[in-house]
């Protein structure tokens, strides 16, 4: 049974919901988004609040039934005060700079990185090596994020890379020498 599914998604004032065709489309302060909503859940769609039902209690239809609240609710929270993600960069040299839609990384390699944003996704640099990614998409924001990081992922010893702010790196002891 999926408890998240159950749970009525509170909508603010000033979102505007429209659903048809089986696409649902969000519009808020920050802007708009629309997703196509599965055919095995239904949504309910009152005054202040949005049910997702299943069509039927099989076992899909219910983490179906989650899934789907969990996305509609990320688009009515998105479109009305966005999503933010902090990416640190720590290392001798390592930096990061915004030109016009792109992200410039010097990351150690013999050259800089220019990393284009997608659409709706905007970056701002504090101190040379703190990135804030925002956005009103949470799953793109999340992939953009990721994909940065992969540039150059922390190692343990010394944990120079690109980590999110909130991610603990585990770290190894190195080689002691013996004489």
């Amino acid at each position: 049974m999926s408890r998240v599914g159950k749970k009525p998604i509170p909508v603010p004032e000033k979102t505007k919901l429209t659903y048809s065709d089986g696409v649902l489309t969000v519009e808020g302060q920050k802007g708009r988004l629309s997703r196509p909503i599965h055919p095995d859940v239904k949504l309910q769609i009152e005054a202040d609040t949005i049910r997702v039902i299943p069509l039927s209690e099989s076992k899909t239809n219910l983490a179906l039934q989650g899934l789907t609240r969990s996305l509609v609710s990320n688009m009515v929270v998105g479109v009305n005060s966005g999503f933010e993600k902090v990416l640190e960069i720590t290392g001798i040299g390592y930096r990061a700079e915004v030109k016009g839609n792109s992200l410039v990384l010097n990351l150690g390699f013999s050259h800089p990185i220019n990393f284009d944003l997608p659409d709706g996704i905007s970056a701002v640099v504090d101190r040379n090596n703190v990135v804030k990614l925002s956005g009103i998409d949470k799953e793109k924001l999340g992939q953009t994020a990721a994909s940065i990081r992969r540039l150059r992922p922390p190692e343990p010893y010394k944990a120079k890379g690109i980590k999110y702010a909130d991610e603990y790196i585990r770290r190894k002891a190195g080689k002691t020498g013996t004489k």
